[in-house]
C-alpha cells in the first residue's frame, strides 16, 4: 500500500509537466493526400563527390586564422599519406558533414508533419526534419544532426538546424576538418535543379571557428533500378567475426586489434 501510495503521488506531481507537452496529433487522409503536392524526391540519391572537391577547392570555408593553421597541418598530413580519419569512431557524421563530405547514397522519406533523411553507411545516419509547423525548444539536448525544423518554399524545403553538438566536425574531407564547435546554425535549402539532380544548397555560420557564414552547395543524382537501393550499413560490423556461443548459437566475438585499432592479421 505505502508503494503505490509514493507511485499515486508521484503521477499526481508530475502531471502538470505532461499536460504542458504539445500533442502531435495523428495525420488524416487529407494530411497524407498533400504529399502528392510536394516535389518527388523518391529513389536513391548518390552524392556528387567530384563536385564535393571543386566546391571544396573553389570555394573554401571562411576559417579563422588559428583555425587554418590547424587545417593546414591535416590537409599536409593527408597529402603525406597520414590521414587523420576523422570518422574512424563510427559516430555519426552530423550536420553539416552528412551532406558536405559524404560518400554514401541516401534516402529521402517524406511523410505529414515529417521528412525523414536516411544515410546508408550506418543505422545511425539519419536527420528527422519536422514540417508540422512547430518552433525549435526552448531548452533543446544537442545532437550531432542538431534539431530540424523545415518550411516549404514552393517546391523548395528550407531548413533551418540549431542544437548541433559542438564535437560534430565541420569537415572539408574525411581527413580534415575541425569540431564545429559552440552556437553553430546551418541553413540548408533542398531542390531540384534538375530531373535526377537534387541540390542542398547550405549556409553554416560557426562563430566558433568560421570568420563569417559560409555559403556552400552540394549535388546527388538520383538512381532508380532497385540494384542502387540502399543497403544495410553496420560502422563496427568489421570489428567482429563470426562464431558459435557454448551451445552451438550463431553469435558475434571481437577481432584481435592493435593498439591504433587496426585488426590483426590472423597468426600463419
Amino acid at each position: 500500500m505505502i508503494r503505490a501510495s509514493l507511485f499515486a503521488l508521484a503521477m499526481t506531481l508530475a502531471a502538470p509537466a505532461l499536460a504542458d507537452d504539445p500533442i502531435t496529433p495523428a495525420p488524416t487522409a487529407k494530411d497524407w493526400l498533400e504529399l502528392a503536392h510536394r516535389p518527388d524526391w523518391s529513389g536513391s540519391w548518390f552524392p556528387v563527390i567530384s563536385d564535393q572537391f571543386a566546391q571544396v577547392a573553389s570555394n573554401p570555408p571562411p576559417w579563422k586564422p588559428e583555425v587554418q593553421k590547424q587545417i593546414d597541418h591535416w590537409d599536409a598530413e593527408e597529402k603525406a599519406g597520414r590521414p587523420r580519419g576523422l570518422l574512424l569512431d563510427c559516430l555519426p557524421h552530423g550536420v553539416p558533414s552528412f551532406y558536405l563530405i559524404t560518400h554514401n547514397s541516401i534516402e529521402i522519406l517524406s511523410t505529414p508533419g515529417r521528412v525523414t533523411i536516411l544515410g546508408e553507411s550506418d543505422g545511425n545516419r539519419l536527420v528527422r526534419i519536422w514540417t508540422d509547423g512547430r518552433k525549435p525548444p526552448a531548452d533543446p539536448d544537442p545532437s550531432f544532426h542538431g534539431y530540424n525544423i523545415g518550411v516549404w518554399q514552393g517546391d523548395t524545403l528550407a531548413v533551418s538546424t540549431t542544437a548541433i553538438l559542438p564535437q560534430t566536425w565541420l569537415a572539408v574531407s574525411e581527413a580534415v576538418g575541425i569540431a564545429i564547435g559552440e552556437g553553430a546554425h546551418v541553413e540548408q535549402k533542398f531542390h531540384l535543379i534538375g530531373p535526377d539532380t537534387l541540390a542542398v544548397d547550405l549556409t553554416i555560420s560557426a562563430p566558433a571557428v568560421l570568420t563569417r557564414p559560409w555559403q556552400t552547395r552540394r549535388l546527388f543524382t538520383r538512381k532508380r533500378a532497385r540494384s542502387y537501393e540502399i543497403v544495410e550499413g553496420v560502422c563496427r560490423q568489421g570489428d567482429f567475426e563470426e562464431t558459435t556461443d557454448p551451445w552451438g548459437n550463431p553469435a558475434w566475438r571481437p577481432v584481435a586489434q592493435s593498439a591504433d585499432g587496426n585488426v590483426v592479421a590472423p597468426a600463419k
